[in-house]
């Protein structure tokens, strides 16, 4: 049986459903890397010890998705400081020194989130930014909105007493987030003001705000005059994605996220340039 020169996975629970192996597979095509291979590998947080403790020197990098994202920080050998201050890793990068296997944890969300939001944004800097959701994948939205020049966003959650991951992940970056709780007259508002705005709440959380987007638009004339990123590709488009394009302005789709992330990844357990359009009709494919 040939064995693969270098090995890459994602991990996760549940992780069926994960298209880093459509990402990864397309690049490594792409560069001409034969040798290399990427996986899926059903993995809890119970079981992610022992995992790792079976990875030989084979391996290049692990790509982490829920609920590993945390739980994996505890188990490397190094993590990297901005996945630190975040309070997540979602990539594992390998290396081997004099036979011995060392682990390094890092975060290309954050790059991911900045990288889908220029998108839209162009060259224009973000001076104000709302948040919706207070989970995991907020805090990369912070340090996201903050690298792209607004430390003190708007943060909307349901409920202020669930978010204390995120307030500890707020003193670690050292940017100053106000934390407020669902409005539909505030949030609204603060939507159609704000130069970005990120969604990270999960599947069908975020629908209620296109009506009201819809409905402040029409009594006011006020209208969304930024860049929303909404994480969720499943649907493509999502409810509030779809209404922000309606009303004319520029939305962009969680698969953008997911592509950009990758990519990092791919640079990062590679060392070679990720090819971008290769690995984005990939993408485009296996959405439909």
């Amino acid at each position: 049986m040939n064995v693969p020169l270098r090995r890459a996975a994602v991990l996760g629970h549940p992780v069926a459903h994960s298209l880093s192996p459509v990402l990864h597979t397309a690049a490594y095509r792409a560069l001409g890397l034969d040798g290399w291979e990427y996986g899926v590998h059903d993995v809890t947080e119970d079981t992610l010890p022992g995992f790792l403790r079976g990875l030989g020197p084979e391996w290049a990098g692990l790509s982490l998705t829920m609920p590993l994202k945390h739980a994996i920080i505890g188990l490397l050998d190094h993590v990297e400081p901005l996945a630190e201050a975040v309070g997540a890793v979602n990539t594992v990068l390998f290396s081997t020194v004099r036979g011995s296997v060392t682990t390094t944890g890092t975060n290309t969300d954050v790059h991911g989130i900045v990288a889908a939001l220029r998108e839209g944004l162009g060259a224009r800097r973000v001076t104000d930014a709302a948040i919706l959701g207070g989970g995991a994948t907020a805090a990369s939205a912070l340090a996201a909105v903050a690298e792209l020049g607004c430390a003190s966003p708007r943060v909307f959650v349901r409920s202020l007493d669930r978010i204390g991951p995120l307030r500890e992940a707020v003193a670690r970056m050292g940017v100053s987030p106000s934390f407020e709780v669902f409005d539909e007259h505030a949030t609204t508002s603060a939507l159609a003001t704000a130069d970005a705005v990120v969604s990270t709440t999960p599947k069908y959380a975020a629908d209620a705000w296109a009506p009201l987007l819809t409905d402040l638009s029409t009594g006011t004339g006020e209208k969304p005059r930024g860049v929303l990123l909404d994480v969720v590709y499943d649907p493509r488009p999502t409810a509030l994605q779809a209404a922000w394009a309606t009303l004319g302005a520029d939305a962009v789709g969680g698969e953008r996220m997911l592509l950009h992330q990758a990519a990092e990844q791919v640079r990062l357990m590679t060392g070679r340039p990720a090819p971008l359009a290769a690995m984005d009709e990939a993408l485009r494919s296996a959405l439909g």
